[in-house]
């Protein structure tokens, strides 16, 4: 039986500009299941361990009894406050179905011509007779956030605002004063907005959160607010990133985004690939509930564990030559939006603006190119991955 051990091999990635692809190449080899140092995930009294393979990962994905999603509540639950993310069995069931039929991929089709097409052109406007941008700045930094005001019913001026606390929030357990800060801050702007909504509901996602009931029983108003920051910093921040990671992708696959400019029904396999090959979020928490094992390492009951999507989306058991990005692979399930009862609520939203956004940033932006007098763009981070800046050239409008 083998057992985890903390790998012999480096394993230190900054958490901002760091690869942890190669180390976790050698993880997957060498210790798919290993001890890590906790202190790095903010969990400095209990042992944490990584899980670095496709299967495994999928395995403890699947199976809430022996992996519970609690840890979030003590973790980013910090600043975001009572998640959806923390909740297991029943409790998870009736909050999930309560919010769900918002996101389903049917449901999001009216904000296509209402919102999201509209949010991608005013953006565009500014953008297509410069013939010259930093995509990151200019674009994918606004669309999603400016998107998730308009679903939520924030006004479109303050959308900066959200996207700075989106951040904060996010990297709350490397800076945990600013990350409070922002929390507070977001729900002292959020609170008129949800009383106004209780009097005089809109078509927005605050009055379908306020006026919800499960079981003849309202949301209370942590429950309101803690989706509610951890809609605006997931729906924002991590589709931002991956964006990012799909237009870095085609401009420096020239002959993949001239096949997909000739070629719109392309785009759902470049959204997969993107998603597979560079997702934006690289890892998920979860904690042992028991005394239990994974690929015949035991891991004790209270453990934490860092569930490597990212990695296990390049393991090279699922697929060939993993670290290439390549629209004519065989089709494959990939984990990026996770997988079992916590999959993502957004991924139908997330993939909408994916298509909408890459649609008409190719019909906007012709001739689109890497600016030759610019650095070429790096995708960076640990646990959130995308460029930081996507310096491009094309024919001005």
């Amino acid at each position: 039986m083998s057992q985890a051990t903390t790998p012999e091999f480096d394993f230190e990635v900054d958490f901002v500009t760091g690869q942890p692809y190669p180390w976790w190449e050698q993880a997957r080899h060498e210790c798919p299941v290993y001890r890590a140092d906790a202190s790095t995930m903010g969990f400095a009294d209990r042992p944490l361990f990584g899980i670095a393979r496709y299967a495994d990962v999928e395995g403890v994905l699947r199976d809430p009894q022996r992996f519970s999603s609690a840890i979030n509540a003590e973790h980013i639950g910090q600043y975001m406050g009572e998640l959806i993310l923390a909740m297991d069995g029943q409790e998870h069931r009736s909050y999930r179905g309560l919010v769900a039929h918002a996101f389903r991929a049917s449901a999001l089709e009216r904000w296509d011509e209402a919102l999201i097409g509209p949010t991608i052109g005013r953006l565009l406007d500014d953008i297509a007779p410069r013939g010259r941008a930093d995509l990151v700045r200019d674009l994918t930094s606004q669309y999603p956030v400016q998107v998730i005001c308009g679903l939520v019913g924030v006004p479109l001026a303050d959308s900066a605002q959200f996207h700075e606390w989106a951040e904060q929030i996010n990297t709350g357990p490397l800076h945990p004063e600013v990350g409070m800060a922002a929390s507070r801050a977001m729900r002292d702007y959020l609170a008129p907005i949800v009383e106004d909504r209780r009097a005089h509901p809109r078509d927005d996602l605050i009055s379908d959160l306020v006026h919800a009931e499960i079981d003849g029983e309202r949301l209370s108003d942590e429950k309101i607010y803690g989706f509610l920051r951890l809609l605006l910093p997931a729906g924002a921040e991590t589709t931002f990133r991956v964006m990012g990671n799909a237009l870095t992708a085609l401009v420096t696959h020239p002959d993949v985004l001239a096949r997909v400019v000739a070629d719109r029904a392309l785009l759902p396999v470049v959204i997969e690939e993107t998603l597979r090959w560079e997702t934006s979020v690289t890892q998920v928490s979860r904690v042992a509930a028991v005394d239990t094992e994974v690929d015949g390492c035991p891991i004790p009951k209270g453990a934490a564990i860092s569930v490597l999507t990212g990695s296990a989306d390049r393991d090279e058991a699922r697929y060939e030559d993993p670290e290439q990005f390549d629209i004519d692979r065989p089709v494959q399930n990939h984990l990026a939006f996770g997988t079992g009862q916590h999959q993502c609520l957004g991924m139908h939203l997330a993939r909408l603006e994916l298509r909408v956004g890459l649609d008409a940033i190719l019909s906007r932006l012709p001739n689109l190119r890497l600016d030759p007098d610019e650095p070429p763009p790096v995708i960076a981070g640990l646990a959130f991955r995308g460029p930081m800046t996507l310096p491009v050239r094309f024919d001005p409008a």
